[in-house]
């Protein structure tokens, strides 16, 4: 069994597709558009263009995301965030910035007890997001 993330974009998956490869470096791994679906299914018209599916990696996690259907409202998320965790404090934060662009940031970027760094920001397109920088052991290295 696995759990995984999908995502709806409401007619920007294009633009998102584009902004996570930028910033975080995401591989996009499968797009269909709704004028490729087979037969009968298939969307013309100015809907036709949009991604009824897609799927892309971020570092090691696979996420799902879809324009979603034309007549569908966006609407806010809440009751979750997408977590990402670096070793490098440097790296971490810079993805923080990087995301943060044109979105809105919940939480400074900051050292808290559990991290080197840790911040909570809503990216432009309205996904909730947690970054941290693992904590460092007296070793150096990340706990």
């Amino acid at each position: 069994m696995q759990v995984q993330s999908y995502l709806f974009f409401y007619g920007r998956c294009e633009e998102a597709l584009a902004f996570y490869e930028a910033k975080l470096g995401a591989e996009v791994l499968f797009k269909l558009r709704n004028n490729e679906a087979p037969d009968a299914n298939a969307v013309q018209g100015e809907y036709g263009d949009k991604i009824l599916h897609t799927s892309f990696r971020i570092g090691d996690t696979v996420v799902m995301a879809s324009d979603g259907h034309p007549e569908q409202q966006a609407a806010s998320y809440s009751g979750f965030s997408l977590s990402l965790a670096l070793d490098d404090p440097a790296e971490a934060k810079a993805r923080f910035d990087a995301l943060a662009e044109g979105g809105q940031i919940r939480l400074e970027w900051q050292p808290t007890f559990f991290s080197e760094g840790f911040g909570m920001l809503t990216d432009k397109f309205g996904i909730p997001w947690m970054i941290m920088a693992a904590k460092r052991t007296d070793e150096g290295g990340a706990a």
